[in-house]
């Protein structure tokens, strides 16, 4: 077996276990024959959602790249794992992945980040080589661009130390060009991103401050160089705007406002929500009334919770089950290979004995 190295501190501080409450709207009594059938004015102003033809249960596993590197393996309880390079270990770790009816992978990826295997890492050659990994195990992927050098989120969006006092005209420039040369350095290695997030969980805009939320036409300037170079290399892969805390509709009615009011272009709305089994339905029905009201298609890019927690399955079941029942695209679990001493992160869905959480991924096959 290969040997684990010493522990590693963890400084990325996730955010807290989101709350939110859900409304329902009240039936209507009257009726309408249409093609012989009895309809309801419900029914008739809200006709069932058309389930999505491949619905998606994937996961985010941007550390398994450090982990294997640093001695970490996977195995399942049937067996002992497998040894070999990194790559053998991350192949194996896939298709534990998949026996769990896991479809597809989300990897991050940072302009110029440190070496830290924690908080580092995952600059465009590593993810390019995960990628391909995955293209060799069957799992379409998702590229979640930070638009920085480490770690941006909700609360945080500050750009790449290489762009932080560049104009507007430099920085729509420079994004632009490393968006276009990271989508023609995956195809030279004959991957095909299925989905490329433009920006992480960014209600509040993106490398600020030029690009605020506050400063609207900056903002979407930025993203659509992003979006543009996309298309211009991969015209079927799909943009996705990523934005965090769907129950907390005015911060995402005022992002949506300004990017769509100035001419801001996306493909699929997607969301993260770590709230608790009690929540999930409420907040799953959040992301679902987001998309009808910009009449866009909806993922959940982001979901976990306390491995310890037998909540934890419970809400993977309700987000799955919820979206799906509602046209959404799919769910991805944020790093549920992950366990300590790599890091300290706990909402992950693997024990300290290299085994998944079997309450956990079981839920997620089953849902």
């Amino acid at each position: 077996m290969p040997t684990k190295y010493s522990p590693l501190s963890f400084h990325l501080s996730r955010r807290q276990v989101l709350k939110g409450a859900g409304a329902t709207a009240g039936a209507f009594a009257a009726g309408s024959l249409i093609g012989g059938s009895l309809k309801s004015a419900e029914e008739l102003l809200n006709p069932a959602p058309v389930k999505a033809a491949t619905f998606y249960k994937g996961c985010d596993i941007s550390w398994a790249q450090q982990m294997a590197n640093y001695g970490y393996f996977w195995k399942n309880a049937s067996d002992q794992g497998t040894t070999g390079s990194a790559d053998t270990q991350i192949n194996y770790l896939c298709s534990i992945l998949k026996s769990y009816n896991i479809n597809a992978i989300r990897l991050r990826t940072w302009v110029n980040p440190s070496t830290d295997p924690v908080n580092g890492c995952c600059n465009q050659a590593d993810t390019v080589a995960m990628a391909y990994l995955m293209k060799e195990m069957g799992l379409p992927v998702d590229i979640d661009f930070h638009f920085g050098d480490t770690w941006n989120s909700v609360g945080t969006q500050n750009p790449p130390a290489a762009w932080a006092n560049m104009t507007l005209s430099q920085m729509e420039s420079a994004l632009g060009t490393y968006v276009y040369n990271f989508m023609e350095a995956l195809k030279a290695s004959g991957v095909t991103p299925t989905w490329v997030q433009l920006g992480n969980e960014i209600n509040s805009g993106i490398c600020h401050p030029l690009g605020g939320v506050n400063y609207p036409s900056q903002m979407t300037a930025l993203l659509m160089a992003g979006y543009n170079n996309v298309k211009a290399v991969f015209p079927s892969a799909q943009c996705i705007i990523h934005l965090a805390q769907p129950q907390d509709s005015g911060p995402i009615e005022t992002f949506m406002s300004a990017y769509d009011g100035n001419g801001g272009k996306l493909d699929i709305l997607g969301f993260s929500s770590y709230g608790s089994s009690s929540l999930a339905v409420s907040l799953a029905n959040d992301m679902l009334g987001f998309g009808k009201t910009y009449g866009k298609p909806v993922m959940q890019v982001e979901f976990g919770g306390p491995v310890s927690s037998s909540g934890t399955a419970t809400a993977a079941t309700e987000y799955i089950q919820t979206l799906r029942n509602g046209g959404g695209l799919g769910v991805f679990y944020w790093e549920p290979e992950c366990y300590s001493p790599f890091c300290t992160y706990t909402e992950g869905a693997w024990e300290t004995t290299e085994e998944p959480d079997t309450a956990i991924m079981n839920a997620i096959q089953s849902a």
